[in-house]
Formats: C-alpha cells, sequence, structure tokens
C-alpha cells in the first residue's frame, strides 16, 4: 500500500460521496491505495450509501461524536502505507492531485507534511497556509475590526498576505482539510491530539512537526476544490460570543496556548 486516504464524515452524507466520486476518478498511476471512511455518529445513511453504491472502502463508525482530531485518528490507526491523507468530507482532487504532491514528497525526503492549493469553486485560491497565531488572532478573526490598522497588520501576517501561493514554501502550518503526511513522521511526532475537540489540531501537528525537524511545505503545483465557508462569516458579529463555533474555537485556543504558551509563535522555520 502506498497511501492511505482518510475522510471524516459528520452529517455530510452527500459531501463524502463527491468526495469520494473524485478519488476514483483520480489518476494513481501505479500507486495502490485505500480509503477510510470515519463516521462521527453522524446517523445520516451513510454507511448504506456507500454498501449500496458498493463503494470499496474501510468504514469506522464511532459511537458518538469525538471530534476532528480523535475522529481522524480512528482512521490513522487503521492506515497503511508510506503516506496518509486526511480529506475533509468537503474537499474533491483534480485528477492528477496525488500523484503530482507523491512525486514531491519522493523527492523531498526531509519533508514531513505537505498542502495542495486550495480552491473555492469559483477557482479562487483560499487561505490554507499560515503564520502562527498571535494572542488576540483568533478574535480579530471573528470580528469586524479589519479596519483598525493593527488588527489588519496582525490578520495579514498571519495571513500571509505578502506570499503570492505561486511557490513551493515552507510554512508555519497548514489547514487541516488536505493533509499529505510522511506516515513514519507522523507516527514519530503523534496523532491529532485529541484534546482539541475542533480547531487548532492541525496547527498543534504542524508545530509537532517542526520541532521534529520535519518541514511542512505548501505545495501550489497540484490543487484541489474546498467547497468551504468559515461559520464565523454565517454569524452576525453581535453574535460572536454565544455562537458554538466561536466558544469552541476559544476553547481550543485556550488548550492551545496552555500546552504551548504565548511564545511558541516565536519558533522559527528557517
Amino acid at each position: 500500500m502506498d497511501i492511505s486516504i482518510i475522510i471524516l464524515n459528520y452529517k455530510s452524507k452527500k459531501l463524502v460521496l463527491n468526495c469520494l466520486k473524485s478519488i476514483k476518478e483520480a489518476d494513481f498511476g501505479l500507486l495502490k491505495y485505500k480509503i477510510i471512511v470515519v463516521d462521527n455518529n453522524s446517523q445520516d445513511g451513510l454507511r448504506e450509501s456507500l454498501i449500496k453504491q458498493n463503494l470499496d472502502v474501510i468504514f469506522i463508525e464511532s459511537k458518538k461524536n469525538i471530534g476532528m482530531g480523535a475522529g481522524n485518528n480512528l482512521g490513522i490507526k487503521k492506515a497503511q502505507g508510506k503516506y496518509i491523507v486526511i480529506m475533509n468530507p468537503d474537499t474533491t482532487v483534480f485528477k492528477d492531485t496525488f500523484k503530482k504532491i507523491y512525486d514531491f514528497m519522493e523527492s523531498n525526503l526531509g519533508v514531513g507534511i505537505v498542502g495542495p492549493k486550495q480552491l473555492y469553486p469559483n477557482q479562487t485560491v483560499q487561505d490554507s497556509c499560515f503564520c502562527w497565531y498571535n494572542l488576540f488572532t483568533p478574535i480579530y478573526r471573528r470580528l469586524p475590526l479589519s479596519n483598525l490598522k493593527f488588527v489588519k497588520k496582525d490578520l495579514d501576517k498571519f495571513l500571509m498576505k505578502d506570499y503570492n501561493k505561486k511557490d513551493i514554501k515552507e510554512v508555519n502550518w497548514l489547514l487541516g482539510s488536505f493533509l499529505f503526511c510522511r506516515a513514519k513522521a507522523l507516527f514519530e511526532v503523534g496523532l491529532f491530539d485529541e484534546h482539541f475537540f475542533l480547531y487548532l489540531e492541525d496547527t498543534d501537528l504542524c508545530y509537532r512537526f517542526w520541532i521534529k525537524n520535519w518541514k511542512v511545505v505548501y505545495f501550489p503545483k497540484a490543487a484541489i476544490i474546498h467547497d468551504h465557508i468559515r461559520q464565523s462569516a454565517r454569524i452576525a458579529w453581535y453574535k460572536f460570543f454565544i455562537s458554538k463555533t466561536t466558544i469552541c474555537h476559544i476553547i481550543s485556543w485556550l488548550k492551545y496556548l496552555k500546552k504551548r504558551g504565548i511564545n511558541s509563535h516565536k519558533l522559527r522555520i528557517n
């Protein structure tokens, strides 16, 4: 087995089936791959749909919604092969996505984890590689404060606005919606930290790759479609403090600060 692909479902059956369709249509060449679908107690009929369509996947069902990191860990523990790919249900690949990243990883043995260019359905480039958070960055991201000069400066740095997203680049961390991991490196640094139910688990994972001297790379020569709308964009700013996603994000941020400390963002990557 060369590649194990893990897709975590939570009430997203249609998206999962669409994601699987794109994988089945991708060009793997001579590479052997296996798909592992983990269901976080969705009860949305995904198992029945997979059986009905006779899709060749390993299906793992959690008895409750255990979160993003823990759910993906169930799949990682069943993975085999040289590379492990984490895919969100709302992502689809192009025909050459896997092959391009695989070839890059084979030629760059010091790279532990890669993220492709992520596109919205209209083909515009999505933010998917980032600098480390500063103390108030999560707050700035969720409130309409970008007109303030110091906020704009912080967010521009966080979102890497000075980077053209056309060149291959080592970055602090990658969005967890599509992570192409070297299995050897992933098992060395450890799986997702299950203390993070949602948010920051990808930041924490990339941090651990860096401190173990594995490079984290944004690779725009390969691309995916990520049909994603930030949950905070759907919420009126005055409902910020009562939003479930906001509360979850802030809790994860506090856990991250407790684990890493406020100076963790000073970690140099080159």
